[in-house]
């Protein structure tokens, strides 16, 4: 289970958003983005145990959900 920069967790669940659901990169960008903004990702900012790549695949099915249910 190996760990990864903050950056690099951010990229990943972009990539995984682009890749599971078929949207495009600056939709996937655009879904990180907000969920930054509305800090769901503070805690991994500030615990590196957070920032799995199992993790991101959770999160990035979370992200892509949350954002489903406000359109």
């Amino acid at each position: 289970m190996s760990k990864m920069t903050y950056e690099e967790y951010l990229d990943e669940v972009t990539t995984l958003i682009t890749e599971l659901y078929d949207v495009t990169d600056p939709d996937a960008i655009k879904l990180v983005v907000q969920a930054q903004a509305a800090e769901f990702f503070v805690a991994h900012d500030d615990n590196d145990n957070l920032r799995t790549e199992e993790r991101a695949l959770q999160d990035a099915h979370t992200i892509y959900k949350q954002s489903r249910k406000k359109r």
